[in-house]
């Protein structure tokens, strides 16, 4: 190891002891012949002093440094003097006698400064990310991120969950929102899709008996973008064999009470409340319905439940899923699925966070004649249904047991927990409102070698030559 210690752990106790830190300049201040710097690490900062008689050449080397230089000291730990304790830092009470320096690599000046309080556009703060995110709230948000991915495991681990992975690189079966298409090369004109969930394969790991899944699952979706929406988005996703809609509730809510528990130190009230769909929408005028001034409480979750298993597309003259085709109709409408399809519900349910749809779920179809009635009234007849779905209905033709499950949005979740406003600010390289990465410039052109590989021609566009 370069260093003995980090920059946020050592205290007045360690007055006296010889230590070696490593980390960055994030300020310099000159007071007569002394040299003052604070150097910071991501456990925090440490005040350490350059005297010209004690520090030797490490003292002029020490007139070189610069705002994000990156170092490495050696020295003593001393009592800061009385009067100049900094009571905010874990280190405010001592600061290093600097006997050694050594510049491991110096830094260009920073775009902006590395402060909490910072003025400058998003665009430079996402082109310049590996700089934002040495900024304390920025890395917070990651560290967040690290430490609920910690409970969610923990959780779902001791509840006997197995964690799948799923492929990114599977097949287009356009259904709501656009596909990410990947070309093949091996395969001229055809593509892959990159996933918008996992769902037919975790449905496929039913049938497998897997019986419990569980994934932190990338997800793509090709469609406009909002403060809460990205290309690419996380996901935890499960799914669970020979259960029904109480079972899903409850490992859910035990789940998220033990998340706000941990990470905000608030004992979520659980059962959470459970609202039917026609209710939300004749009180609440919403089915994402806040809660919080009604109950009196402040991160208000609720179901909603009892959804219409279709809606009608006017503009196509059809009707279509209201979640997705692969969710059960309530029992008593199997028998007028064809005849009255504006009348049936669906055993599917919406989690909701003070306004703000969290996730969705439901009991899934495990039967291959009640999914193919299901395909036929939203337009897919047997030869597409195959076409598109053949692997799933085959599947189901092995012994399919009742299934169904749920998925949050995660990078949603974390923006409620730190208080973000756009989930850009919990993500680490997030794109922005246009699909565009400002770190890497992509999306970007690619060469005409690359496009000919692959069989591909580019269509120039109105205007280009």
């Amino acid at each position: 190891m370069l260093r003995t210690h980090t920059c946020g752990e050592l205290t007045a106790q360690d007055t006296d002891k010889e230590v070696t830190l490593c980390g960055w300049v994030a300020r310099r201040r000159d007071h007569g012949k002394l040299i003052f710097i604070d150097i910071r690490d991501r456990a925090g900062f440490t005040q350490v002093v350059f005297i010209p008689k004690e520090s030797g050449d490490a003292y002029k080397l020490a007139q070189d440094l610069r705002s994000e230089f990156v170092i490495k000291l050696t020295g003593r730990v001393n009592r800061r003097p009385q009067g100049t304790i900094n009571t905010k830092l874990n280190t405010g009470e001592i600061e290093i006698l600097v006997k050694g320096l050594e510049i491991l690599n110096p830094s260009l000046n920073p775009p902006f400064e590395i402060i909490d309080e910072l003025d400058v556009t998003e665009e430079a703060r996402l082109k310049y990310r590996y700089l934002d995110l040495r900024r304390k709230k920025p890395f917070e948000n990651l560290l967040l991120r690290s430490n609920l991915y910690k409970i969610i495991r923990s959780y779902l681990d001791s509840h006997k969950f197995i964690e799948c992975e799923t492929p990114i690189l599977t097949k287009s079966t356009p259904e709501g929102a656009r596909d990410y298409l990947v070309p093949s090369r091996p395969n001229p004109g055809q593509f892959y899709a990159l996933p918008q969930s996992p769902q037919l394969f975790k449905q496929i790991l039913m049938v497998a008996g897997i019986e419990k899944y569980y994934q932190i699952a990338k997800c793509f979706r090709d469609e406009d973008l909002r403060a809460d929406r990205q290309p690419e988005f996380t996901q935890l996703d499960l799914e669970m064999s020979f259960i029904n809609e109480e079972d899903v509730y409850s490992i859910i809510e035990e789940l998220m009470y033990k998340i706000f528990k941990e990470l905000k130190g608030i004992e979520l009230k659980i059962p959470f409340p459970r609202i039917s769909f026609n209710e939300a929408q004749k009180k609440y005028n919403t089915d994402k319905p806040d809660l919080r001034k009604e109950f009196n409480i402040e991160f208000a979750f609720s179901w909603i439940v009892d959804f219409p298993l279709f809606k009608y597309n006017d503009e196509e003259k059809r009707w279509e899923s209201e979640h997705h085709p692969f969710t059960a109709p309530a029992e008593e409408g199997l028998a007028h699925l064809e005849e009255t399809p504006d009348k049936v519900k669906s055993r599917s349910y919406d989690l909701v966070l003070n306004g703000i749809e969290l996730g969705s779920g439901s009991i899934r179809i495990h039967n291959q004649v009640l999914q193919e009635r299901i395909f036929k009234i939203i337009g897919i007849d047997n030869e597409q249904a195959k076409l598109r779905f053949g692997f799933l209905l085959e599947a189901f033709g092995f012994g399919a047991p009742p299934h169904g499950g749920f998925a949050f949005g995660i990078d949603r979740l974390l923006s409620i927990l730190s208080g973000e406003l756009s989930i850009r600010e919990v993500i680490t390289f997030p794109k922005t409102s246009a699909g565009i990465c400002p770190l890497t410039n992509a999306p970007s052109d690619v060469d005409e070698k690359q496009l000919k590989e692959l069989n591909l021609t580019i269509k120039k566009g109105r205007g280009e030559k």
